[in-house]
């Protein structure tokens, strides 16, 4: 048990849409990503998940809406509920996730920005 340093562990990978678990609580993991641009609309069928903006600006899309989540927010998207986030052209968003373990990287949709493992650092 050590305590972990979030802006140190971001300094370790560059890939955007690429995240990183830097922990596992029970049947949950903790991910970092660095995201830039748009990502696909997708959803998760079976699991909920959280973001935690740590720098930048996240625009969370739904269908009807988009919420903006600023640096220090977090958001929760429900299971079920198709979502595209994005950022803002040119500007890298720091996040934190936090989901089941089995939660796929993009859902039911195979794209080639799926990730299927997490490296863990």
């Amino acid at each position: 048990m050590k305590a972990i340093n979030l802006a140190q562990k971001h300094t370790l990978f560059s890939k955007q849409w690429h995240p990183h678990q830097i922990a596992v609580v029970d049947d949950m993991q903790v991910l970092l990503a660095k995201i830039e641009g748009e990502f696909i609309w997708h959803a998760h069928e079976n699991e909920d998940e959280l973001f935690q903006v740590l720098k930048g600006v996240l625009y969370m899309k739904f269908r009807d809406r988009t919420e903006v989540v600023n640096e220090g927010e977090i958001i929760v998207v429900p299971k079920g509920v198709e979502h595209c986030p994005s950022t803002k052209e040119g500007e890298e968003v720091l996040v934190l996730l936090f989901e089941k373990l089995n939660t796929a990287h993009t859902g039911n949709i195979e794209h080639e920005i799926t990730q299927n493992n997490y490296p863990k650092i």
